[in-house]
């Protein structure tokens, strides 16, 4: 799949860039809440997907009340 054919923005989740947008796709994550269920690590671990998406995708998540899967809860 070409980055060109991706749309700039899918379901709920921010702007974070076609690479990024890509990765989500093909991963079959096209919501926060798909997010929520996976590390940064995991994230981070696809083509496509940097730091910057990472933080964009933070902010949304604390935006809606939710976290990374390997972010502690606050107990």
């Amino acid at each position: 799949m070409s980055t060109r054919d991706v749309p700039a923005q899918i379901g709920d989740l921010p702007p974070i860039g076609r690479p990024a947008n890509s990765a989500m796709l093909e991963a079959g994550i096209t919501t926060l809440t798909q997010v929520a269920a996976r590390s940064r690590r995991e994230l981070l671990a696809m083509h496509g997907v940097g730091p910057r998406a990472i933080r964009i995708l933070e902010a949304a998540l604390t935006a809606r009340g939710l976290a990374f899967a390997d972010t502690p809860s606050a107990t």
